[in-house]
């Protein structure tokens, strides 16, 4: 890789490295070098650098478990790919006798369409933490609200949950800022955050009040897990979850008394 890449990567915050000389060039670890591996290997299977920086947050740690997964998506995009041509080669045949065949050229078109959207979950989990996230559905979840859910998220694309990504990484990040800063979660900007949280929360929820419980006891239960028995991960630190759990108690008491 080129030093101007590197340089961007560490910009971004995607990739930095794990320490500075006192001329202050970047100094590069053994895990480092496993990191930018796995980066190198998502951005050939086309993914663009926030799906990356995704996969970096939530995807397996160790190194087997990463490589398992990296194969896994590189047969899987060896199928669609396999899948593509064989409609390309269909489709050849097909003009030689009606150069003007639209529907052969029209399936072409469905094809691709449908392996860019071929379960794009799979992007940030691996088949063990999609099980698990099923499991967890069943455990917190009734069947009626399962049937809620799965409703709600017909038509939730990739870039639904991307732009979904983007707002709660701008939240959380305030978050950390709140927290770093020592800020009162009473003071105004907590309580425009504490607000924005609330909103986006309900958006999933649709204001279900049994589905918000069953939610709230799925994230209690995450605080509380020990690492590799949740699907999930904990978004914010100890200090991040007690500040917003405050700040969200003064907000609904601010309601209740309006």
């Amino acid at each position: 890789m080129s030093v101007r890449t590197l340089r961007y990567y560490d910009k971004v915050g995607l990739f930095s490295p794990s320490g500075r000389t006192e001329a202050g060039y970047r100094l590069y670890s053994d895990a480092d070098l496993l990191c930018l591996q796995r980066i190198l290997a998502l951005k050939f299977l086309g993914f663009s650098l926030e799906e990356i920086r995704q996969c970096l947050r939530v995807g397996p740690l160790k190194l087997q478990a990463s490589l398992a997964q990296q194969r896994a998506m590189m047969r899987e995009k060896r199928a669609q790919l396999e899948t593509v041509i064989q409609a390309l080669d269909e489709t050849a045949v097909l003009l030689c006798t009606n150069e003007h065949d639209w529907d052969a050229i029209t399936k072409v078109i469905q094809v691709i369409q449908m392996q860019e959207t071929n379960d794009w979950r799979k992007k940030y989990f691996s088949e063990e933490q999609l099980n698990q996230m099923e499991e967890w559905s069943k455990k917190y979840y009734t069947e009626e609200q399962r049937a809620k859910l799965a409703e709600w998220g017909k038509g939730w694309s990739e870039q639904d949950q991307e732009l979904a990504n983007q707002r709660w990484g701008a939240l959380l990040a305030e978050l950390q800022r709140l927290v770093d800063s020592g800020a009162d979660p009473a003071s105004p900007e907590a309580q425009t955050l504490a607000a924005q949280w609330q909103n986006l929360v309900s958006e999933f929820t649709r204001g279900d009040a049994s589905i918000q419980q069953s939610l709230n006891k799925i994230w209690a239960d995450v605080a509380q897990a020990a690492p590799g028995e949740s699907p999930y991960t904990l978004p914010y630190s100890k200090e991040g979850e007690k500040f917003i759990k405050q700040a969200l108690t003064l907000l609904h008491q601010q309601k209740q008394g309006a």
